[in-house]
């Protein structure tokens, strides 16, 4: 691993993920996680960022807004989770600090069906297209806090409307 001088790990990840975000629609997900994962145990990546958590639930923070995209990282305190939700958008996302579980659900009912659970831990990455199919949540089942960046296919702007389709 090569640790780079504070502020540079992250400048280098935003270019390598902005350079992903250019790949084909279809592989554009998985291009953005692999360009995240050379960064991802930095200990120096978000050196010099103010990224408090929030005691109500996990907490986003801007990195990056390109036109297109939008680069944030979450903090996650113990038992905070996502709801169950589904992406109107592409995204990605590599666990920078900690371990997350990423619950995977059953679409197709009411209220989605809980089929598998997928420990994540620092340098792990997980992505998806745009799919109301692609129900999941994460979730900080750990005792300490952990920190993930992820990566949308829509400006952060429009995050609160058009990013998860909530389910549950």
């Amino acid at each position: 691993m090569n640790v780079l001088r504070p502020g540079l790990a992250l400048d280098a990840m935003l270019d390598a993920i902005h350079r992903a975000t250019r790949a084909p629609e279809a592989e554009r997900p998985g291009a953005v996680a692999d360009a995240m994962v050379p960064f991802l145990r930095d200990p120096t990546l978000l050196e010099g960022r103010d990224c408090p958590s929030c005691p109500n639930g996990y907490k986003r923070h801007l990195l990056h807004e390109g036109a297109d995209y939008a680069v944030v990282a979450l903090v996650w305190r113990p038992m905070q989770m996502s709801p169950v939700h589904a992406h109107r958008a592409w995204c990605a996302l590599g666990v920078h600090r900690g371990i997350l579980t990423e619950h995977f659900f059953e679409p197709g009912s009411a209220t989605p069906r809980p089929v598998d659970a997928v420990l994540r831990r620092e340098g792990d990455t997980s992505h998806g297209v745009a799919d109301p199919r692609l129900i999941h949540r994460l979730a900080n089942c750990s005792a300490e806090v952990s920190v993930s960046i992820h990566a949308y296919g829509l400006p952060f702007a429009r995050f609160a409307e058009g990013l998860n389709h909530i389910l549950a």
